[in-house]
Formats: structure tokens, sequence, C-alpha cells
């Protein structure tokens, strides 16, 4: 795509302004992300998805390194630069490496992951390809995971998707500064 379907809102609603104010959505010069920018065409969705959206990010019980390789792999599988280039920045902050984040690109093969790491980026291409995780990976999962954790990762698995989803079909532009990291990594 070569430009947006849906260009960002440049001047939002009040009730807009107020979620960008309150939920820390602008980036660290002030500016507001794309994807919020974008979402403000519907601001009685924003307002809900970032309910959600917040916990999946910031509440839930997954450490943030491994919250960040699996929306990290979501991104490679939706072929989401937006997404993939956003936690690019947040994954290094996060006990991840570049060398890392390069493997993500490669899946859960890679010799340098752990069993549970391999098990848990192998969760996201099942989710993705198959709708659901097979057996053995559930299985690995439960040998360091709670019930409660699993369902984080199902459900940031499934949120990241939604949001890929929507990145890709509306065409969200990267933000200032973010480079499209998808299609450089090799």
């Amino acid at each position: 795509m070569t430009s947006p379907r849906l260009r960002p809102v440049i001047d939002p609603s009040p009730e807009v302004e107020e979620l960008y104010e309150r939920g820390g959505l602008r980036a660290p010069d002030g500016s507001t992300l794309n994807i919020f920018a974008t979402l403000a065409h519907h601001p009685k969705l924003l307002k809900r998805w970032l309910v959600f959206a917040g916990h999946v990010l910031s509440k839930n019980t997954l450490t943030p390194r491994h919250r960040e390789l699996a929306i990290l792999r979501v991104g490679v599988v939706c072929n989401a630069p937006y997404e993939f280039g956003q936690h690019y920045v947040i994954a290094q902050r996060s006990d991840i490496t570049i060398a890392e984040i390069a493997q993500v690109r490669l899946g859960s093969t890679h010799p340098n992951w752990t069993p549970f790491e391999q098990a848990l980026l192998r969760s996201v291409d099942e989710l993705h390809h198959e709708s659901r995780i097979s057996d053995e990976t559930w299985a690995t999962l439960a040998t360091e995971y709670s019930d409660e954790q699993i369902l984080d990762l199902i459900f940031t698995i499934g949120n990241y998707h939604l949001v890929s989803f929507a990145l890709n079909s509306c065409g969200v532009e990267l933000d200032e500064g973010i480079p499209d990291m998808l299609g450089q990594l090799h």
C-alpha cells in the first residue's frame, strides 16, 4: 500500500483528546502515534479497545521478554511493519537483543531459543495457521506457565493479530523515527 486508506485524525474530538492525555498515547516527542490517530476515526472503539490493550501490554502476567517475543512474531506472521517496528524498539527495553529480534523472523526452530521460547514462538504460528495451540506446545508452555499465563499469552497473540489486521488494512504508516525493521532484518 502506498498511502493510508484512513489518514490519521489531525484534529481529534475532545473525547479522543482526553484519551490521548490520560492514556499515554503519545510518542516521546509529544506527537500522537499513528495507530491511535487512525483509530480516532472511531472514538468509542478506541476507548473500549484501550482498556483491553492496556491489560495486554502492561498488566498481564507475562514477563516483558515473553510478551515482546510473542508480539514480534505476530508482526512477522502478519507481515505488519508498523507492529514489528514499534515492538522492535520496545523489545530492546525488554531484555531482548537485536540478534534475538532477527531470530524471531526465523521462528521457533532457531537453535538459540530455549525449548520454552520455541514453544512460545510456535504458539504464535499455531494460532495464526491452525487457530489453536497444539497439545505438544501447550504441554511445554505449561511447564513454566500457569493457566492464567497461558490465557494471557493467547489473548496477547490475539490482540496483536487484531491490531495487525487493522494496521495493515488501514495502511497505517510508521511513526517518525521508527524504521521498517521487518523488511531490514535477515
